[in-house]
């Protein structure tokens, strides 16, 4: 089931980032707030660079976490 809470705050829109999935009323990507997280920065320093809240941080996490859930994936071995 989706969760409501999270797909109210973001946007999926072509005229916006080309579809990419952004935070409501923003043109920044969740992408850009994984890969920062990713990349070592600390939620303040997200919040300090993207002028976000810790909620949108928290809501692009759990949106990326939905994708990964939903997401197939096939083991890169070959069958010997």
């Amino acid at each position: 089931m989706k969760n409501k809470a999270i797909y109210d705050a973001i946007t999926i829109d072509n005229e916006i980032q080309h579809g990419k999935p952004v935070l409501k009323n923003t043109r920044l990507p969740i992408a850009i707030i994984i890969g920062s997280l990713a990349g070592g920065m600390s939620y303040e320093e997200v919040i300090q660079e993207y002028a976000v809240t810790q909620d949108q941080i928290l809501t692009s996490l759990a949106y990326f976490a939905e994708l990964l859930n939903n997401e197939t994936v096939y083991s890169m071995e070959q069958a010997s």
